[in-house]
């Protein structure tokens, strides 16, 4: 684990992301708050690519609880297949659902903890909701921003709560709105697991990463 870089460091971090995308945006697709929190739950464990084809159809016809229920959880089924653990999210879908309609009066809510009361829905999931549609400074801790974090010393923590904490402690407050989805697009498509790609990196001279790929 990398220690936590200094304060002017992240700065020119962030401003680094900012400068080359100054408003990034999730790449789950979604038509209203109801569908975001459905995508999100559904991508535990599966691409967004993949879930964005899944539901691509199914948010045509069931975009709000109600219409979901009346769906039913086998024509759900048929729709999300080719997500993983597919019946098990459908389930969950499915109760979230009968939840938001008779609990929240059809509408998702905007905390924390009620977010977290749904089936399906943990810390990450309402805290993706909270940053996107309720524009929270909620950071959602994935593996990409796990591994960003730890490597490049931006938000060290042994574990997702830990690197959670350290983006809110560290991270300059103008970039808290943001910071989650750079760190997961840096993640996904330069910070890369196996290889990373430091010679294409905007942060590769500021990064704690002793063993950069050349």
């Amino acid at each position: 684990m990398a220690k936590q870089l200094p304060y002017p460091t992240l700065v020119e971090i962030f401003t680094r992301f900012r400068d080359a995308e100054a408003k990034p945006e999730g790449e789950l697709h979604h038509v209203n708050a109801y569908t975001l929190v459905v995508a999100v739950a559904l991508s535990a464990q599966a691409t967004d690519a993949g879930v964005n084809k899944a539901t691509k159809a199914l948010f045509q016809i069931a975009d709000t609880p109600e219409k979901m229920l009346a769906l039913g959880e086998e024509r759900l089924i048929e729709h999300i297949k080719t997500i993983g653990l597919f019946r098990n999210k459908a389930k969950n879908v499915i109760k979230m659902a009968r939840i938001l309609v008779e609990e929240f009066g059809g509408q998702v809510p905007s905390s924390r903890a009620a977010l977290q009361s749904l089936p399906g829905v943990g810390r990450k999931t309402a805290n993706v909701v909270l940053n996107m549609w309720w524009g929270h400074p909620a950071q959602a801790v994935d593996t990409h921003i796990f591994r960003v974090g730890n490597r490049a010393g931006i938000a060290p923590g042994k574990d997702v709560d830990a690197v959670e904490r350290a983006i809110e402690d560290n991270v300059p407050a103008e970039f808290q709105l943001n910071a989650h989805h750079w760190l997961i697009l840096h993640g996904r498509y330069t910070c890369v697991a196996r290889k990373p790609k430091c010679q294409a990196c905007l942060i590769k001279d500021l990064c704690s990463f002793e063993e950069k790929t050349t």
